[in-house]
């Protein structure tokens, strides 16, 4: 359920009451264990205790941030607002976790103190409360060169983090722009060269039509030869695929059946029947439908323009659906035209971003899919899973140097839907396995990977979805799986 869909106006909180923990109480949570008894109650008489029903929103992001918070009990949920919908960050039973005006601390420099993010109680919850006033003066008078340090690292890394970020925003997005123009690239070139010579072959079949009509050939035998086309087309259209041996041992049997007739250019108008599936019996047939065999070398020719003009009208079929695909690739990739949050089939996002990574998966990758089609759609944010496949798969390639084997499978397991991305890279040791999904952990030279890092992919899964993610890797079988609930999460 999203911040905007709970009844937030329907449950009240409760009046904060002061004088409801002990020293004894207080000393039991971890921020507050090292204190002296003096500090304890100091902090016992200027601070009150809150009960929160299931439901109800605690703090709102935005807000002023006026009070800081420990939970005592209970469950809670921060959730962030990305445009029209809440991202969940964090859910947390752990008692004596903070939040609120955690930054309180921090002296007066003009820029006013929000909070970060929005808090629900998804239970009944207790917390311990300090006003931001008394906690911000409590800091700075028993800390003091802790809270210089802090206001250093707060503002630095505030500072540092924005420039950061935003570079490897940039670096993602040009990576994958980069990709998408190239495999545009591909399709828009190929249509532009069948439009010019599609322009070629259709100047030569007007002439060759010209040179028909100049040989006094008998309307009705005229009438039959553009008949004979249509046919010669529509045979082409539903002619079997060949390979390419029986293509090149079709082609020396046409071309000898016109060299042996005079016709001009035999062998490059055997390659376009050959291309077309076409046989020797399509040229008898044509050359029994014309009054006089003189009239077979123009007959052929302009058959030839009319057949390779429809197989240069499928190439520019084929390259403008191509194009068409990877525009909706993109914006299947993006999530920009529908909501953050919906009910998707997962298999949609994992096509869309291995289109949007083809430049970097390249030829020497196979990639095999194993998708079981009949899975439920799943409650999900696809543009973030997006990111999470585009993070492993990124991954799996680069461990792989460019060759081996993708594997993209789904399964079903109890009531989850798993996605599994595996790779025949040299596998992960032991000792980093356990470490992949630390915050900042790399093993990749700086500059390289998609800037997202596990940490984040498993905080999307976990945090954001309700699921869970983990690694198993030996030597040649790395595999990534994701487990999505098939069910909304609680915290939704």
């Amino acid at each position: 359920m999203t911040e905007a869909s709970a009844p937030v106006e329907e449950i009240k909180l409760q009046p904060c009451e002061p004088g409801k923990l002990t020293i004894d109480e207080l000393r039991t949570l971890f921020l507050f264990e090292k204190l002296t008894d003096e500090q304890l109650t100091w902090i016992a008489e200027h601070g009150c205790t809150m009960h929160a029903p299931a439901g109800a929103l605690v703090l709102r992001e935005g807000d002023p941030a006026e009070q800081f918070f420990v939970l005592l009990s209970g469950t809670i949920a921060l959730t962030r607002r990305v445009g029209q919908d809440d991202v969940q960050t964090t859910r947390t039973e752990q008692r004596g976790v903070y939040m609120g005006a955690t930054q309180a601390y921090i002296r007066d420099d003009g820029v006013p103190r929000k909070y970060m993010a929005s808090m629900r109680a998804l239970d009944d919850a207790d917390f311990f409360m300090l006003s931001a006033e008394d906690f911000g003066s409590m800091m700075r008078d028993w800390f003091p060169m802790a809270i210089h340090l802090l206001e250093g690292l707060a503002l630095g890394y505030r500072s540092q983090q924005a420039a950061i970020s935003e570079r490897q925003r940039l670096m993602a997005l040009g990576a994958l722009s980069a990709g998408l123009m190239h495999e545009l690239n591909n399709p828009a070139a190929a249509a532009s060269r069948a439009t010019g010579a599609l322009r070629q072959r259709v100047a030569g079949m007007r002439h060759k039509l010209g040179m028909l009509a100049a040989g006094k050939v008998a309307p009705e035998r005229l009438v039959a030869l553009v008949e004979l086309q249509e046919e010669v087309i529509e045979r082409a259209a539903k002619a079997p695929t060949l390979t390419a041996m029986q293509t090149a041992d079709r082609e020396d049997e046409l071309g000898e059946w016109l060299e042996e007739r005079n016709v001009t250019g035999a062998w490059d108008v055997a390659a376009v029947f050959a291309q077309g599936g076409l046989d020797i019996d399509c040229l008898e047939e044509i050359q029994a439908k014309l009054e006089t065999p003189k009239l077979l070398d123009k007959a052929v020719q302009w058959i030839s323009y009319a057949l390779e003009t429809e197989q240069l009208m499928s190439d520019i079929e084929d390259a403008t659906g191509r194009v068409s695909n990877l525009v909706l690739a993109a914006k299947q990739y993006s999530q920009l035209d529908r909501a953050a949050h919906q009910w998707i089939d997962v298999h949609t996002g994992l096509d869309s971003t291995l289109v949007m990574l083809g430049h970097k998966i390249g030829t020497g990758v196979t990639v095999v899919k194993d998708y079981d089609r009949t899975l439920p759609q799943v409650p999900a944010h696809p543009a973030e899973l997006n990111q999470v496949w585009t993070n492993i798969i990124d991954n799996a390639v680069q461990a792989m140097n460019g060759a081996g084997t993708l594997t993209v499978s789904t399964f079903r397991k109890d009531d989850y839907v798993v996605v599994s991305i595996g790779d025949t890279g040299p596998g992960i040791p032991e000792e980093l396995r356990k470490r992949v999904f630390e915050p900042f952990f790399t093993t990749k030279p700086v500059g390289e990977g998609t800037g997202l890092g596990l940490d984040i992919s498993y905080r999307i899964v976990t945090n954001g979805h309700g699921g869970d993610i983990h690694v198993q890797s030996q030597p040649g079988d790395t595999r990534f799986l994701v487990k999505l609930p098939i069910t909304e999460p609680a915290s939704r």
